[in-house]
């Protein structure tokens, strides 16, 4: 229950973050997707209802106590798998992809919400039920818990949502115990596998990306159109930028889905230089307020639940960014408040009502 005196410790300064991300993002899909003199395009009607319906999932998320929520999480995995195996047999295909649920008004995108999920699931795992030192029995658990939906979602197939999801489980393993000898040899046989990957595991389309990536210019008005226009538009903006709605790139729409996978771009071109530095500012406040929320948890589980939604939080932005400069191979991951995506923009924002939650509760029995 929400308790009167709770509402001074709400993160009022977080929230205001937050609200200025999701005001630049909606300026930008605006710009992006409405020609001048129209009225506004229906993908930005479709971004500001995301916005209100992420802010009631925020406000939910912030006044059930995280404790609560924790020791429900079960249910609440369960209920994402079991909406994931929905998904792979009856969803909507889209792009060659079976990723959403049609439920006419709006497409829902459970794989979005498997992040908070995971976290919760993950925090109560490791902060409730183990006793003493972390065990060998207990990764092998928590890989399990992550593999399930993350394997499910690699199905539809979006490997780029799927890999968001181990930033997560590492994040909370790591924190919780986890020997860093694990790291290594996580990481040794990544390095290992990387050839088995790609003669049997990875899809053509995968390869042609990282193919792409190492050398745009081999298939310039094919495969590596988008990371070179990409490039282009981050650095046609320069310094200030060439004005709201007045970039040539996004504009002309030389740059492909520049509303959803490429909004930074549209951001470097129109406010520039400048604009990147406001927007990465916000952004690494709101990171550092939540770190700051993990340390002040009155306990282990909020610490975890927190660096958990954090973990994909952070992943996913700084792949982005990379992926619109040029530095990383062109992948579906939307840039988390600012890229278009109702799914996205409510998943996010009850995570973060999540972070908000535990800061709040600090000071509770």
């Amino acid at each position: 229950m929400f308790e009167r005196r709770l509402y001074y410790h709400i993160d009022w300064a977080m929230i205001a973050a937050l609200a200025a991300l999701c005001a630049i993002g909606l300026a930008n899909i605006y710009s992006a997707t409405t020609p001048p003199g129209a009225e506004a395009s229906r993908v930005y009607w479709t971004q500001i209802y995301g916005i209100v319906l992420g802010a009631v999932g925020l406000a939910i998320a912030l006044s059930i106590d995280y404790r609560t929520l924790c020791d429900k999480s079960h249910w609440v995995y369960f209920g994402i798998v079991g909406l994931l195996l929905y998904v792979l047999f009856f969803g909507a295909v889209r792009g060659g992809s079976r990723r959403w649920i049609d439920l006419g008004v709006v497409n829902l995108q459970p794989s979005e919400f498997a992040k908070a999920a995971l976290a919760l699931v993950l925090a109560k795992f490791f902060g409730e039920s183990r006793r003493g030192a972390l065990t060998q029995a207990d990764l092998v658990i928590a890989g399990a818990i992550t593999a399930v939906p993350l394997l499910l979602i690699a199905r539809q197939p979006d490997l780029g949502t799927a890999v968001t999801l181990i930033p997560v489980a590492f994040a909370i393993a790591f924190v919780a115990g986890m020997p860093m000898r694990i790291v290594g040899i996580v990481a040794l046989v990544g390095v290992l596998a990387a050839p088995v990957a790609w003669k049997f595991a990875l899809q053509d389309y995968q390869k042609e990306r990282i193919e792409t990536f190492l050398d745009p210019a081999q298939d310039a008005k094919g495969a590596g159109y988008q990371q070179i226009q990409a490039r282009i538009t981050v650095g046609s903006g320069g310094l200030w930028g060439k004005g709201f709605a007045k970039g040539t790139q996004g504009q002309l729409r030389f740059l492909p889905v520049a509303h959803n996978d490429f909004i930074f771009s549209v951001l470097a071109e129109e406010h520039g230089f400048a604009g990147v530095l406001v927007a990465l500012g916000l952004y690494l406040f709101v990171i550092l307020r939540a770190l700051e929320s993990a340390r002040l948890a009155k306990d282990r589980l909020g610490a975890y639940l927190v660096l958990g939604v954090l973990a994909s939080f952070t992943f996913q932005v700084i792949y982005n960014i990379t992926m619109s400069a040029g530095l990383a191979p062109v992948k579906g991951l939307t840039l988390p408040l600012m890229s278009y995506g109702g799914s996205s923009m409510i998943a996010t924002l009850v995570g973060f009502g999540l972070i908000l939650n535990v800061r709040m509760r600090r000071f509770t029995n």
